[in-house]
């Protein structure tokens, strides 16, 4: 199981990856939403903004309101963003679940 600062810092690093990729997709996709990413094992969440291709204002605890939100454990998290476990397949085993509308959702997928 990993900590709450590797989960903290996975998000950092995911952020600074769409943040480098940030000007390719900024005309491309609309999507300014505001997310949560709930760790299932740690009994944890953090919350930011996705918006014009980045991922913004990362903070400790949850959004109930988030119009995102990703919900996995500690580990799959890490793996996700570290490249080891693709999303779809994520999905498809459940090891990850992503609620948002059926729109979001695609452009999700277009931004990951």
């Amino acid at each position: 199981m990993a900590s709450m600062d590797e989960c903290r810092q996975a998000l950092r690093d995911l952020a600074a990856k769409l943040d480098r990729n940030a000007d390719e997709v900024q005309g491309r996709i609309d999507l300014d939403r505001t997310l949560a990413c709930r760790i299932t094992d740690l009994e944890a969440a953090f919350h930011g903004r996705l918006a014009s291709g980045r991922l913004l204002d990362i903070a400790d605890g949850d959004d109930p309101k988030a119009k995102i939100a990703l919900i996995t454990s500690s580990d799959d998290l890490l793996a996700l963003v570290n490249g080891e476990l693709d999303v779809a397949r994520a999905m498809a085993g459940r090891r990850i679940s992503i609620k948002a509308g059926p729109l979001d959702l695609l452009k999700l997928r277009k931004l990951l």
